[in-house]
Formats: structure tokens, sequence, C-alpha cells
């Protein structure tokens, strides 16, 4: 189907002229297809490969849900869409491309953070770019604008079979499906086995295909060669480890690779190995505009860690390592630089299969095998391998993508060909029996009144994919009625004559967004402020025992002991009473421990580098144990508030702010100027400057030779003085030297 073909069903011709401006002249045939079966007209459930190209406009998926999205708010007025992803980032992404697409024809909008606020600012919007979690909360909110909602884009739908995620997107697709029963739901995803099951249960029609506009070769790696069951595989070098060999024949292609391994160990220890033969393939102009990447990357943070470090080394060489521990910036600088063409080869983790738009030639998958606990190694779901895969080949440059399993000798590989080329995706299946899932979900669904009796509640989860799936939830019942027990003995509900209804604590637990248990977890250690002696360190491992900031810093054996002392000097400062040895909660106490000592070290201005030595915490995984932290913290505040303990108000504000600058006490003045940062703030009171009054009192040029002058004329007239701008006072400067 040709683009301009569009116009027939009722896409006006500018859009189509922009479609056309990105190249994009004629449709694929599962896109042409989805149209013709009822895009505009009924529920779909899509079950296509990645189709991933240089723009987002490529992508097989986007492209349906942005037709889908304009036809809609076309054709009724006042309407909404609401496009749901899994990970903040796929969520950006698709911003950012529905924004472009739709140029200023309709208002678009993205939320993802701050649980606790109904972001009524929304309402005004035409397109909401929500996650899983973010619309969640916001339901229990009871936003009034879902009632205007006519079109569920839920994208990466297969996450409901993630133990995780998933139980939440299940709740929220039925509540949805009760809210508002006409709106319509187009689920997307790469690999779904049983979509006919999942759009039973959905009223949609599933729709599913094996075509790719570039082909796809799944291969096995062993024995210096690359085996393909459907064309003739590659000899490989054979004087090097398998994995630079493979690097080694991409990079002779012209091409780059994609590397997936079990752990962030693992890639970074590989990353650092392909090195070795990246390096070689680089000609003059790329290993200076990779030196220029490679000083961006490490100073992405003002004092670089080791893992700062060691990604800029790799990165300098060609290749890079991707994984939860890297910070935001240094992720957008890698995943920029492999689209360009500059950086050769990333060595990622797992989550980068479901995340941004990031194709390449060939994806290799090192490492088959995965621990789990419980099980031991045992090979990956044939669904994570069909994600990698999915990432194989880009239809602006290639013809065709590779993707590679790497094996240990012929048997193993025949084994592999059998389990993932051969094989079947996983069915999806319900994750909602899980308990901490159920009790959060159970306390939202009374609190926003969406259920207000054990029939209603039973009645609900008899509309869920769980009952669908199993055609009997009796096992759940127990499970149900238990938590509402337990909800009821924790003050969080009333039940009376059968009629349910949270308390106020309840309603605001639930509103917070914390697990009831992390909540009456919180409830039982402010009643015991009054008999201990209070210091940070006591909110920091109260927060710290809770599930959500799982998982914790490990204890080492060598370790147990010094944590034992530590808990037996400090334990009038704990929150909590101290499990006994054998108990089963011990060890993770232990932690717990731990971990509030590696956030205590971050509030007494220890570098991300002395952490990551410490405590073996990489900075992205920092900072994102950070803001849940924070967030916990949050949630402590408000339950004292609740719980009228006015005392413990300001230190836990404090809290917060040292949390979130990584600051001691005395530069908590100081950080309230914009700008002004760990670092700067420790210069200035190093200095002498520990008041806003001082800092007023002191010419600006004392403070230029302190933090430089752009931020000494920022605080100058934060601080209201009339000031000549940071560039003109430079070029004085500069003639005044000369």
């Amino acid at each position: 189907m040709k683009v301009g073909e569009l116009v027939g069903y009722g896409i006006p011709e500018k859009y189509v002229q922009r479609l056309e401006k990105d190249n994009i002249k004629e449709l694929y045939k599962p896109q042409a297809d989805v149209i013709k079966e009822g895009l505009f007209k009924r529920n779909l459930v899509l079950s296509l490969p990645t189709a991933s190209g240089t723009l987002p406009t490529a992508s097989g998926k986007t492209l349906i849900a942005a037709i889908c999205m304009l036809h809609k708010l076309l054709d009724k007025r006042g309407v909404k869409v609401v496009y749901i992803a899994p990970l903040v980032a796929l969520a950006n992404e698709k911003y950012e491309y529905f924004k472009k697409f739709l140029d200023g024809d309709f208002k678009v909008a993205i939320s993802v953070g701050d649980f606790d606020s109904a972001d009524s600012w929304l309402a005004d919007y035409d397109v909401v770019c929500l996650t899983t979690e973010k619309f969640d909360s916001l339901l229990r909110h009871n936003v009034g604008w879902v009632q205007n909602v006519d079109l569920i884009i839920v994208d990466e739908i297969h996450t409901m079979n993630d133990s995780s995620r998933g139980p939440t997107l299940e709740i929220m697709l039925t509540k949805l499906m009760s809210i508002i029963p006409s709106a319509q739901i187009l689920g997307l995803s790469a690999t779904i086995n049983n979509a006919e099951e999942l759009s039973k249960w959905l009223n949609a029609t599933p729709i599913t295909s094996d075509f790719r506009p570039v082909k796809l070769y799944e291969g096995v790696a062993f024995d210096s060669k690359i085996h393909f069951e459907d064309r003739e595989g590659y000899e490989l070098n054979d004087t090097l480890e398998i994995e630079n060999s493979i690097i080694d024949n991409t990079l002779n292609l012209k091409k780059q690779a994609l590397v997936f391994t079990s752990t962030r160990r693992n890639a970074e220890s590989l990353a650092e190995k392909l090195c070795k033969t990246t390096s070689q393939k680089l000609d003059s102009d790329t290993r200076l505009k990779l030196t220029k990447l490679s000083k961006d990357i490490e100073s992405v943070i003002e004092i670089p860690t080791q893992q700062c470090r060691k990604l800029a080394q790799c990165v300098k060489f060609g290749t890079a390592f991707h994984h939860a521990g890297l910070l935001g910036e240094q992720k957008r600088l890698i995943e920029s630089n492999f689209r360009n063409g500059l950086i050769k080869a990333i060595v990622a983790t797992p989550t980068l299969a479901m995340g941004v738009n990031l194709p390449a030639f060939r994806v290799i998958i090192r490492d088959a095998k995965r621990y789990y606990d419980g099980i031991g190694s045992t090979y990956i779901p044939v669904m994570d391998y069909k994600q990698f895969v999915g990432r194989a080949g880009r239809p602006t440059y290639d013809t065709f993508g590779e993707s590679i399993l790497l094996a240990k000798s012929e048997g193993d590989a025949r084994s592999m060909i059998q389990h993932f080329i051969l094989g079947q995706p996983e069915d999806i299946t319900s994750k909602l029996a899980l308990e901490p899932i159920l009790r959060a979900h159970i306390l939202a669904l009374i609190s926003s009144g969406f259920c207000n009796s054990r029939e209603s509640i039973i009645g609900f989860f008899n509309r869920t994919f769980y009952a669908f799936h199993y055609n009997d939830i009796d096992i759940l019942k127990e499970k149900l009625y238990d938590i509402l027990k337990q909800l009821e003995e924790w003050s969080m509900i009333r039940i009376q004559k059968n009629v349910i209804t949270t308390t106020p604590i309840g309603k605001r637990i639930s509103d917070l967004y914390i697990d009831p248990l992390t909540a009456h977890y919180f409830l039982e250690g402010l009643k015991l402020c009054k008999e201990r002696h209070l210091t940070e360190f006591s909110f920091l491992q109260l927060a710290s025992n809770s599930l959500e900031i799982r998982p914790l810093v490990s204890v080492r054996s060598d370790e147990i002991s010094d944590t034992e002392e530590l808990i037996i000097r400090h334990g009038n400062q704990l929150l909590a009473e101290i499990p006994e040895e054998y108990d089963l909660e011990y060890d993770e106490f232990l932690k717990s421990v731990k971990t509030a000592l590696m956030f205590d070290g971050w509030i007494s201005e220890s570098s991300e580098d002395q952490l990551l030595t410490k405590f073996k915490i990489a900075p992205g995984e920092l900072y994102s144990k950070l803001r849940i932290l924070d967030w916990l913290v949050y949630g402590l505040y408000e339950l004292a508030v609740l719980n009228g303990e006015k005392g413990l108000l300001n230190p836990l504000k404090k809290l917060r702010i040292r949390l979130k600058y990584g600051i001691k006490e005395e530069l908590v003045p100081l950080v309230k100027l914009k700008g002004i940062g760990r670092v700067r703030s420790r210069r200035l009171f190093n200095a002498g400057f520990d008041t806003l009054d001082k800092l007023r009192s002191t010419p600006t040029e004392m403070l230029i030779g302190i933090i430089g002058i752009k931020a000494a004329y920022e605080i100058k007239k934060q601080l209201g003085e009339d000031v000549k701008n940071a560039s003109e006072s430079q070029s004085t400067l500069k003639t005044i030297k000369h």
C-alpha cells in the first residue's frame, strides 16, 4: 500500500507528505493488512516482528500506533489518546516521535514520575504518554479526564508476562475495560505466542505476522565458524577468541554489532576484551571523534568513577558497555553515537532489548543461559531471545540482518538451534498471584471506590486475565481474603456489614503508591521514635528495610561480624526490632543496615567513586536507588503528618534535601541557590561562606575565584543584585588581563 492511499482512510494529505518527507513511501504488508482489517474500528492485539530503523518512523508498530492515534483525534473532537510503555526511556522516545508526527496540530504530553500527583494539567492534552506505574497511580487518584480516553495504546504488551511489571498492567487494563468500555485498545508486541487467548480476554482481534522488512538469518557460532541453516556461514579468524573473531568479521563487513550478556560484570569485561579488535579497525578521523566522545562520557559527573573511566576507555577504542549501572546521559551518548556509526559494538545486559530503538546489522547472544534463584543456570526464555534478535537488521541500511548464538560445541549448537531458533516463545501468563502485588492493588481498588465489598473484589478479579487463563480463582480467593484481613488488622481498611472502606491512613498509603507492608513497617517504626535516639541513620535503615528498595547491598561473609557489631553499637538508633540470628528476616536486615550505611556515605559527601569501591554500587544504580529512597522518605514524612509526629517533619525534610544533593547538613542553606550542588556548595562553605547573608556581602570578584564567573554571577542575580551577565564580565576580565 502506498502511503498516499491513507487519504482514503481519512488521513489528511499533509500527514502523508510528512511520512514521505521521512522517506516512508510505502507501508509494509503487515501495516497495510492491519489498516484494512479494522485498525480504526476495533480492539487489536498486534504481534509483529520488530522492524527497527534509524528513525522511529521505520518501526512497523510505532507507525501503526501513530496513524490510529491521528485517525481517532480527527474523527472525534475532544477525545484523548493514552500511550502506555513499560520503561521511561521508551515513553520518552515515543513522546518525541508523536510530538514530531502531530507537529503542533494536537498537544502531546508525557508524565512518568511523582506517583502522589493527579497531574491535573494533563487534562489539557490530546495525547498522553505514560509508564504503566504512572497511569496506575493516576487511576488511583480518580482523574476525571480518563473518561475522555478513546484509544489506549499498550506498547510491549507481552510485559504482562513479567513478574514485576505484569500484574500492574493486568490490573490497570481490567480497570480500564470497566471504566471506559467503549475505548479502543491497541496492544503492540513483537512476540506473543498466545495472542489469540490474550485477544479474547481484551475482546480484541489478534493480528500476527512473521514478516520482516529485513530478512533475519539466525545462526550459531562454534569452532571458529558461524553456521546458518539456510545460507552459507562465515569462516572466522581462529587466532582470536570467538567473541573477538565475530566482531572482527563484523567490522570487515563494515557493520556494527550488539552483544547481549547475562550480567553487568560480563558486559564490562567483554567490552574491554573487544577493544583489542575494534581499535585496529578505526581510521584517524574516527579515532579523533571517539577520543572527544570518550572525554564527554567520562566527564558526565564532576568526579569520574572507576566505571566512568573504564567506559570512556572502551569508547575511545570504538566499543561500549550498556547496563543499568550507567548514568542516563552516558546511555544517551552511547546510543546516539551507535546510531550514527561512530561506536562499532555495544555489549549490553538484557534490559536494552526492551528499551529504545537501537538496531544493528548483527546481534550476538553471548550468554544463552542465565542464573535463576532456586533453579540454577538454565536457558533464557525464548521470548527474551526473540526480543534480542528483533534488533538485527536496519531497513535503511541492510537487506538482511544476522543473529548469532555462541555455542561451546556442536552438540551445544544443536541444542540451541532446537530450543531458540526452532522453538516458540512462551505463552503470556498472569503473574497476579504474587502477594505484594495483590496487597497494594486490593488497597487501591478499595481506596479509589472501585470495589467496596468482598463480592465486588472477587468480581473484579474474575474479570482479570488470571481468571480468564486459569478459568478459576479459588486459589486466588484465599489470598484475597487473607490480605483483606491483614489490611483490616493494620487499620488501613474498615469492614462493616460487608461494606469495605479505607481509613484515612489507608487512603493516603494507596495514593503514596507504596506497599501496605512497607507502610505498616513505617508506622510501627514511628511508634518507636520517642524511645530511640533519632539520627539520619534511623530513617535510612527504616526505609532500606522495605521491599521497594531491593535488591539491597549484599553483605559478604567477612563483613557479617562488623555489621553485627554496628547493629549492637547503634541499636538504640534503629526504628525496628532486631530479628534473631535464626530468623528468616535476619539476612535481609543485615543487608538493610549495610544499604543504609551506603546512603549515609552519600549524605556524608562520599563521591560516587568511593561508594562504588566500598559498596560495589555503580552511579546509575545509586541514583536509581536514591530516587526510590527519596520517595520512601517522602512517604514516611506523610505518614508522620497523619500520625501527628510534628517533631519529625523538619528532620525528614532536611534528609530529603541531603539525599537529593549528597551533602552534609551544614550545606543545606547553600544548595537552595539554583546551580549550586554538592561540589560548589562545599567550596563556598570551606571558603567561609556558610550563609546567604555572607554571600550577599561578598564582592563578586571574590566568588569568581572560588566557583567561576558564570556561577558567581548567577548567585548574585538570585540574591537580588543588579550585575552584568557572565559573558560580558568574562570579556572584561580578559581585556584587563591583556
